[in-house]
């Protein structure tokens, strides 16, 4: 099951992506079903149909049935928004796919490198990447992203398959040299508007093997990045066992899990990019994202409402 968000007159809501992905990465000859649109009570929430399990998919599956002629339209009339647009959690790993870290220079990590990149620069599958004007080396990285969907801690790598709810595509755009300013580099994984997921959520029951799944990326047209899931350093299972060995991982939590050989970083003449490219980047049979790179703006946001009572823990006499 394709798990989608699409933009409506009256807001986002919960959909549902069918039809034959074609051999191409072109998403050509798909329909759209809007699921909230049959039933109001599913909101927009594809996390909450991940955490949800069979019933969660049972449900989407029964509006589904009774869906009307009118709540379907092709794909190409929808706009697909960010699956996950606020995860709990944004995390990825470095250098965990043989060749990316030889072409770098570098050696394998002697420990799995894990990064955190902050959940506002989530964007949609087909939204601009927001270039920022402090970076002159901006880097592309398509992924195969995990999407979290029960609540868990202490996973060992063999039963890790249970708690993932599915999977996307994703682009951890970098900005290299702000990533190396900092040995964390979450500063330069984490500009807003930078980290195009999509362009939905295929559940895991959809997925027989995330091991073994070819990832591609173009810039303009030009493919640069040709790669295998099966080339991990650090398989998927290992991931999560790692990672929810140190934290709880929750409905909804991101994990991008590395990028095959051929970043524009890994090449003696980097070709970075600016505004007016057009970046691409697909995974087999979870499809494609396509973005353009804009310039972002830098003009100063701040948040003029202050809103009393506040909400959370705090208005209930909570810890603060």
């Amino acid at each position: 099951m394709r798990l989608a968000r699409i933009a409506t007159h009256d807001g986002a809501h919960l959909a549902v992506v069918e039809g034959t992905l074609p051999d191409d990465p072109a998403l050509d000859g798909l329909t759209v079903v809007d699921i909230t649109a049959i039933e109001a009570t599913f909101g927009d929430d594809v996390v909450a149909v991940l955490a949800a399990g069979d019933a969660g998919r049972a449900a989407v599956t029964a509006a589904l049935a009774a869906s009307p002629a009118s709540a379907r339209r092709p794909l190409a009339e929808a706009r697909l928004l960010a699956p996950v647009p606020r995860p709990p959690k944004f995390l990825a790993i470095g250098f965990n796919f043989r060749g990316h870290e030889a072409d770098a220079g570098a050696a394998p990590p002697a420990f799995p490198l894990f990064f955190n990149k902050q959940t506002t620069c989530v964007t949609g599958p087909t939204d601009p990447i927001q270039a920022p004007p402090s970076s002159t080396q901006l880097d592309y990285e398509g992924e195969l992203v995990m999407v979290i969907g029960r609540r868990c801690r202490h996973v060992p790598a063999d039963r890790a398959a249970e708690v993932v709810g599915g999977y996307l595509v994703g682009n951890d755009v970098s900005a290299r040299d702000w990533q190396r300013r900092s040995p964390t580099v979450t500063l330069g994984k984490s500009f807003d508007a930078t980290a195009p997921t999509g362009p939905w959520v295929t559940t895991a029951d959809d997925v027989e093997d995330p091991h073994d799944l070819r990832i591609r990326t173009w810039v303009n047209g030009e493919q640069v990045q040709d790669g295998r899931t099966a080339d991990m350093i650090t398989d998927c299972w290992a991931q999560i066992a790692l990672l929810s060995s140190v934290f709880t991982l929750e409905p909804g939590d991101l994990i991008s899990t590395g990028t095959p050989a051929g970043a524009a970083q890994q090449s003696a003449d980097p070709r970075w990019l600016r505004p007016g490219d057009r970046v691409s980047v697909a995974v087999d049979g979870l499809g494609l994202i396509d973005n353009e790179v804009v310039a972002a703006p830098e003009t100063t946001v701040i948040d003029p409402h202050r809103r009393w009572p506040p909400s959370g823990p705090t208005a209930q006499g909570g810890s603060r």
